[in-house]
């Protein structure tokens, strides 16, 4: 998944507006939770896009060929696709 930073940090104001106006959490630092949203939204795209290239390489290194965007490599994508997802937790 490719996020721009604007769009990681309108993703972490909405997140952290969304938790302080359903009360679930009072915050004593506002800017502070609003940094550490956006460091963990940051974290899963890093990791989502290396689950995304490790499962693409795989693909890739199979010897019969198989081309990107075929239904085919679509298949082989999602399986090593979510095989890296559940490596990670």
């Amino acid at each position: 998944m490719i996020l721009s930073e604007e769009r990681q940090s309108h993703w972490a104001h909405l997140l952290t507006d969304s938790i302080w106006n359903d009360d679930m959490v009072d915050y004593t630092d506002e800017d502070q939770a609003l940094r550490l949203a956006k460091v963990a939204i940051k974290e899963f795209v890093n990791e989502d896009s290396a689950v995304d290239k490790r499962a693409r390489d795989k693909v890739a290194s199979l010897k019969r060929g198989v081309v990107e965007g075929s239904p085919e490599w679509e298949v082989l994508y999602k399986k090593y696709y979510e095989e890296e997802r559940k490596k990670n937790g």
